[in-house]
Formats: structure tokens, sequence, C-alpha cells
């Protein structure tokens, strides 16, 4: 049932326009999909995610598997029915979990990970390709990542290029472990190094004759998308968006590119700018939580005592539920409380102001302009910062 469709590319830049099909519906690409680790976006319902224009969302296979369990997800009739949501669903593998979890890493070895739960630090646990694929399908995504050792920032040469080869070998486990007709996108990794990326990406996709590459292509299909992985975890911003073009000019032109983890909006708009069709972040659902919100007119900290007695709506030109019926001062003191409200009105509007952010950079490159709106949004927000 998955099928990409690229329908226009950007006459100025390297963006492009899309369309994904899923048993679940439609994706129009560019996209921005809310984050639902544990098979909720955090302060949202479904329906609610619906209303501001979500056709897609991400669910954790580690966190899944540790709680509730993807076996009983299984029996409960998969995560589509189990959270409420029938629209598209991907999952993420587990692996940056696994990364940025090392304290509890037991051992790494080639068959997988063996790790203490983050929860309790109990029972030991093992994930491997084959076991990761196996909860993914159990949970019945749309689409699988297959599972990879994130590459840690920073990292020389030599252990970027071993953590690169041992995502290779697990790609080529994770392609041949799948027994389901959910999509598989393959992960591209190689540290901030572009010619590990380059060599990543030509034996990924099966350019060249390495022994990976004969593995992969007479294992089950070819991959369905390309992930790139490894980047927001703490380089500077310009060379994500290097390694990020390295990646965009091979992948090929008939797939989907998934910028993992990835992140601000003037971070999303560069990367689109890129030829990027996918993007996921945390940014809109946790800093809402805390207080910080995204509008056209730079970011608000509502926290802030210049708040108090502010009349104003957050963003004049946001349509959200949020904007349209309550006060900067309000929300300040929602925050100031403590209350759970403010942690769903900050979360409706962010989500708001991130997936409109997305319709009208998909309207910009269906016009031709994409160019000119990506600097007037990143102008406009810069230079009217916390008013």
């Amino acid at each position: 049932m998955f099928h990409y469709t690229l329908n226009t590319t950007s006459k100025d830049t390297k963006g492009r326009r899309g369309t994904i099909a899923t048993a679940h519906g439609e994706i129009e690409t560019p996209v921005f999909m809310p984050v639902g680790t544990q098979a909720t976006v955090k302060a949202m319902t479904p329906e609610e995610l619906k209303s501001l224009g979500a056709t897609i969302i991400l669910g954790n296979a580690y966190h899944l598997y540790l709680r509730p369990g993807h076996e009983l997800v299984r029996e409960l009739g998969g995560l589509h029915r189990f959270m409420h949501w029938d629209r598209a669903l991907l999952t993420d593998s587990g692996g940056y979990q696994l990364m940025s979890l090392a304290d509890l890493r037991h051992k790494s070895t080639e068959e997988g990970i063996t790790f203490q739960s983050h929860l309790d630090g109990g029972a030991q646990h093992f994930i491997s390709p084959e076991v990761s694929i196996a909860i993914q399908e159990a949970l019945g995504s749309d689409i699988m990542m297959v599972f990879d050792e994130c590459t840690p920032h920073p990292a020389d040469e030599t252990t970027a290029r071993t953590s690169m080869e041992l995502s290779l070998r697990w790609a080529a486990r994770s392609r041949a472990a799948r027994t389901s007709a959910n999509a598989l996108f393959g992960i591209v990794q190689g540290g901030m190094f572009p010619h590990l990326r380059r060599e990543y990406i030509e034996r990924l996709v099966g350019l060249s004759d390495s022994s990976v590459s004969r593995v992969t292509v007479h294992g089950s299909r070819s991959f369905d998308g390309y992930s790139i992985g490894g980047l927001s975890v703490g380089e500077p911003a310009e060379m994500m968006y290097e390694m990020t073009e390295v990646c965009t000019a091979l992948l090929p032109q008939d797939k989907p590119r998934y910028l993992m983890g990835v992140g601000t909006p003037e971070n999303i708009l560069e990367a689109i700018d890129c030829g990027v069709d996918m993007f996921d972040c945390v940014l809109p659902t946790r800093n809402a939580r805390n207080g910080y919100l995204f509008t056209h007119h730079g970011d608000v900290k509502i926290m802030q005592a210049r708040y108090t007695a502010d009349p104003r709506p957050l963003d004049e030109s946001c349509r959200c539920y949020t904007c349209a019926n309550y006060s900067r001062a309000y929300l300040h003191h929602l925050a100031k409380c403590n209350e759970i409200l403010a942690s769903r009105l900050n979360t409706l509007h962010n989500l708001q102001f991130y997936l409109d952010l997305l319709d009208s950079a998909r309207s910009a490159l269906d016009e031709g302009n994409f160019s000119e709106f990506k600097r007037k949004i990143i102008t406009q927000r810069k230079e009217q910062s916390h008013v």
C-alpha cells in the first residue's frame, strides 16, 4: 500500500512536493510528524491532532517494547487501534534511544544491544535488527525504520566508520527480517564526514559492489524511503545543513527523504531547501510544556513577567483554538499556576504553528517562490523576536 509520488520540484531550490500513499491515508510532503513516543502525542487527543491537520505521527519501538509491550499491542489490534489513530504511523527502531541512554547499555555487539530498562533498571533486555523489526511489525506501523547505531557527536573518523559499517550490516539484516508489507526506510549514518556519508549511501542503495550491497539486493524488496540519521546531536546548524545536502544530493529522487529529529522552524525550512520531505521533532510539544511558544514574530517565553497583563493572543496570524480564545495574560497565569490546561493550550498552538508552517511551505513550493517564503519567515521571526 506504500507509494511515493514526486509531484513537483522547486524552480529556485532543491525543495520538492510529493505525496506518500499508505494504507491509512495520503501524506502531502514536505510534512511535519508530531511525536507520540509512547502511543500518545502528549496532551493531545487524536481528534485534536486531526483538527490541526496532522496526517502522520510517530511512535517508538524501544518505549513501546518496554511498556506496554509490543505483543500486547498486537493482541489488542495493533497500534492504530490501541491509540485510536486511523491515519498513518511511523515507528523509530529504538537505535537512537539506546545511544542516548548509553549508561544503561551493558553490551553492544555484532548481534545487537543488551541493556537495562530506563524505567526500573531491572532485568536485562536485548534488541537486534531482527527483534526491532519484529517489534515494529507487531505494532503495525505504516513505516518502519531499520535498526542502526546512531553515531554520537563528536566522533573521530575511525569511530564514525566503525559505527557506519555496523549500521550497514544491521540495515541488511533489518531488510532481510521483514515479513510484512509495512514500508521500511534505510537510515544514513557516517557522522560529520561527507565522504563517509557518500560511501554509506552508495552502499545502502546498492550503487556499489560492496558485500553489504550484495546482501541487501538479494534480501527482501528495496527500501521504500531513506532517513538521514545522526544529525541534530549537538553539531552546529551549518554542519547539519552541510551533511543534509551531502545526503540529499545522492539519495534516490523517487523515494521520500526523512531528516530524523529536526528541528526548529528555521532548521526545517533550510532542510526543505536541501530536498528533505519528512520531519519529526519533540520541540513543539516539549517546549510547549515548558512555556516556550513559537510564533511568526519570534519565540515567546510565556512565564516572563512582561506577559502578566498582555491582552493579545500569542500570534494574531495563527488560526489555532488557543489564539482564537485566550490572551497571553491568561496563558501566563496558567503557566505560573502550573495548570494542566497550560500544557494543552500551549501544545495546541505549537503544533498548529508547525503544521501550518509546513502547509505554507508546500504552497510556496507549488507556486515556485519557496526561497522568498523561507527568507521572509526566518527574517520575520528573527527581527521581531520576543515581541
